[in-house]
């Protein structure tokens, strides 16, 4: 009896890859229909004002102009957001122009260069608002905040303050306290395809929205709320996506205007930003003040954890409700800690946006704990590795602020990368100049918590067996070149037992697919994956009744055989092809469909704030940089990075792999030379790639990924999440790494080499004064 052979956990290319690398996939810049307008967007130059007058007569005069779309026009104020906590954008002032950048008013014209000139023509008459640029500035008293849901008539957006034990007592009774302030700059995400949508109205009245978008689902909902059209009557179409990384993971102010120009003219309407326009929008990760202590006793056994975040949100809400939250929650892990306190506050300013950003919101609180934890080790001569092991949170328990703990690797991460990095011959053994550092991190596998209010499962997938035994998968779970519709198709395969090239995913289009919440928080593999295997699992019992039919035997006794067979437990002679036992099934029922479902488990304590950070299961990190700084320029080269993640389990090494070795390039980047970069005024001064540094193939180092296992009990084929939770520690390993070569601990981020430079010249001062006064 030969029974089937997994793919689990074997290295295979997704399954769109030759679509993508041979430049045959369908992107939103691909797409045209007829009539099709194109249209450009009208941008405020002011950091804050009120929109008294837009002027399209000189506009007007340009060959192919069409129509406009201005301020005070139906839909145009109707407020929208992807928290319903906060919904505070629209999709044009109403009446105020937030920041320098920010959308005006809108054209319409038969080519894309009239409507670039006629948006040039533009004109607009504007009232100057006193700017709010500085967080400290945000939370003073004002009687004009920005918007009107601010708190104690300032412009706080959101605070949050948690405790958990006794805190004060824990410092009291510390033999070592560490920590520090912080300051991290704003960081936009890169990807590599502009944001761009398209607007089609239906002759039916029905409006069609092609957009490169991480969440189908919340941009369908919020069109309805700004078209004030019934949600059936909206169609959401996601195409190929040029990677998101939380960038597109909101309804936007330009997919409405697209909807709100096509339902004006009555056609088709395509608007695709150009860079600058991305970095305008952005979204990304917060500018972050933070502060941090860390107590613990003389044995390295941590005692409490104090950190305090004071957050730039720019002009909208969007996520920023949770990042506030997560900036102190997810610092509860990998260690025990048996006291916590935050305290977090995020203020509007006149600025971009900020919002979600692989990692959300823990990758900067990541730093500060991380830095503190190896100054504490330094303090009591301990291994940076033996601190963390000793104080590693254990399986199947709970943190203080009720994050449930089921499978943990983060110790064997520890252990391969230790022996993996030759950690214990190069510690503190390097010459001056060269260094290595240890950052150790812990995500969410997915909110457990949706974002709406619902009864409705977070995922959905349905499945159509076709009558030559072709799958095809309905979800509207979003790829976004992370390799979800693999990983639908793999579970899928898995479960029914055929090969995955029988398998195509339909994951784009609202008409079709049922509900899923998106691509955002890690969540797609543990919750979009669970139920594709239900779905799968689904079918194989009925392919199973089928079996029984055809032969006369019990069906719960067959199970999968090589070569897409189903064999039979009591008499191995039994062997049903795939194809067999297909046609008996749709014998019966005409059609072989099934449905899978997943929502997360009951979670959370019953205190304010619970619903955040708390996930079906977490992954955790340990990584080694290693570095070579020269003291001379400050610069910092990367040399090598050893990078270990417990992904539950693998089900595609080639894929997790790749993420790994992508969010060590990524979060080199935050680390070393990737900053947002305001003038005084507020206007953002390097919206470029060419002026926004990103680290190229030549700054990036070798990689070293190192899968660790800890298969979860509930992750669909015992996986767990690998696309976020992967850049929070190669920041901190970097900062300890430098402190390893020059013996300087950085506390702004990126660690540039003007930073460096500057640090190193405090050291020295301060050891000139340490001699003089010997």
């Amino acid at each position: 009896m030969t029974r089937y052979q997994s793919t689990v956990g074997s290295r295979f290319p997704l399954i769109d890859s030759m679509e993508k690398t041979s430049g045959q996939g369908i992107y939103i810049e691909d797409m045209k229909f007829p009539g099709m307008l194109y249209a450009r967007l009208v941008r405020s130059t002011e950091t804050y004002a009120q929109v008294e007058e837009v002027d399209f007569s000189a506009a007007q005069e340009v060959e192919g102009y069409v129509d406009s779309l201005a301020p005070g026009e139906p839909g145009t104020g109707n407020t929208f957001g992807v928290l319903p906590i906060s919904e505070d954008e629209t999709p044009l002032p109403a009446p105020n122009a937030l920041y320098s950048g920010a959308i005006v008013a809108a054209v319409a014209c038969e080519s894309e260069v009239g409507a670039r000139e006629a948006a040039l023509r533009v004109q607009m008459r504007t009232k100057k608002l006193p700017a709010v640029l500085r967080p400290k500035d945000a939370l003073k008293e004002t009687d004009q905040p920005i918007h009107s849901n601010t708190i104690g008539g300032t412009n706080l957006h959101k605070a949050v303050d948690q405790e958990f034990g006794d805190v004060d007592g824990a410092f009291e009774q510390a033999d070592v306290v560490t920590g520090g302030e912080y300051v991290f700059d704003g960081i936009n995400h890169g990807f590599t395809e502009p944001i761009g949508c398209i607007a089609v109205p239906e002759p039916n009245g029905r409006m069609s929205l092609y957009s490169a978008t991480q969440v189908p689902h919340y941009l369908h909902r919020a069109l309805a709320k700004v078209l004030e059209m019934p949600m059936h009557r909206i169609r959401v179409y996601k195409p190929l996506v040029g990677g998101g990384f939380g960038g597109k993971s909101d309804p936007f102010p330009h997919e409405m205007v697209a909807a709100l120009l096509a339902r004006k003219t009555g056609r088709p309407v395509k608007l695709i930003f150009d860079r600058d326009e991305v970095f305008l929008n952005n979204h990304g990760r917060h500018p972050t003040e933070y502060k941090i202590r860390v107590a613990a006793d003389r044995e390295g056994r941590l005692l409490g954890l104090d950190a305090h975040s004071r957050i730039d949100g720019g002009a909208w809400g969007s996520f920023g409700v949770v990042t506030t939250y997560y900036n102190g929650v997810l610092s509860q892990g990998p260690y025990r800690l048996p006291s916590f306190r935050y305290s977090g506050r995020r203020v509007y300013t006149n600025k971009p946006a900020s919002g979600a950003m692989r990692g959300h919101g823990a990758v900067n609180a990541r730093y500060a704990l991380e830095t503190a934890l190896d100054e504490m080790a330094e303090k009591l001569q301990v291994d940076p590795f033996d601190l963390r092991a000793q104080n590693a949170l254990p399986a199947n328990t709970t943190t203080l602020n009720h994050l449930r703990i089921t499978s943990t690797g983060f110790l064997e991460c520890l252990e391969r990368v230790r022996e993996r990095s030759g950690w214990n011959e190069k510690f503190r053994k390097m010459p001056y100049g060269r260094g290595i550092g240890l950052g150790c991190g812990f995500y969410i596998s997915g909110s457990a918590l949706p974002i709406h209010r619902t009864r409705t499962p977070q995922s959905t997938v349905h499945i159509k067996i076709d009558v030559d035994g072709g799958v095809t998968i309905h979800s509207l779970a979003a790829d976004i070149g992370q390799g979800s519709d693999t990983m639908l198709a793999q579970c899928v395969a898995e479960a029914m037992g055929v090969r995955i090239d029988r398998c195509r995913v339909l994951a784009k289009d609202t008409d079709t697919a049922p509900i899923d919440l998106g691509s955002y928080s890690s969540r797609v593999t543990f919750m979009a994956g669970n139920a594709a295997l239900r779905a799968g699992e689904a079918i194989f019992r009925k392919l199973q009744r089928a079996c029984a039919r055809l032969t006369g035997k019990s069906a719960e006794g067959f199970v999968k055989g090589a070569d897409e067979t189903y064999l039979h437990l009591d008499d191995p002679g039994v062997v049903v092809p795939y194809m067999d036992a297909l046609r008996e099934a749709l014998a019966d029922n005409g059609a072989l469909i099934a449905k899978g479902a997943y929502i997360a488990p009951k979670l959370g304590g019953a205190f304010k704030g619970s619903g955040a950070g708390l996930s079906p299961s977490y992954s955790y990190q340990a990584f080694v940089a290693e570095v070579e700084v020269d003291p001379e320029t400050g610069f910092t080269r990367v040399d090598k990075i050893w990078a270990a993640h417990d992904c539950g389990k693998a089900l595609n090494r080639l894929a997790v792999e790749g993420q790994l070795e992508g969010s060590v390039h990524m979060g080199m980047g935050q680390a070393l030379t990737e900053q947002m970069v305001y003038l005084n005024n507020g206007q953002l001064r390097n919206a470029s790639f060419l002026d926004y540094k990103i680290p190229s193939p030549v700054d990036t180092p070798e990689i070293e990924a190192i899968v660790v296992e800890s298969n979860d009990p509930e992750g669909p084929l015992g996986a767990k999440e690998c696309g976020e939770g992967a850049l929070a520690p190669i920041i901190p390993a970097i900062g300890n790494a430098i402190y390893d070569a020059v013996g300087v601990r950085l506390h702004e981020v990126p660690m540039t080499p003007e930073r460096v430079l500057k640090a190193l010249e405090q050291k020295r001062k301060a050891e000139e004064k340490a001699r003089a006064h010997s």
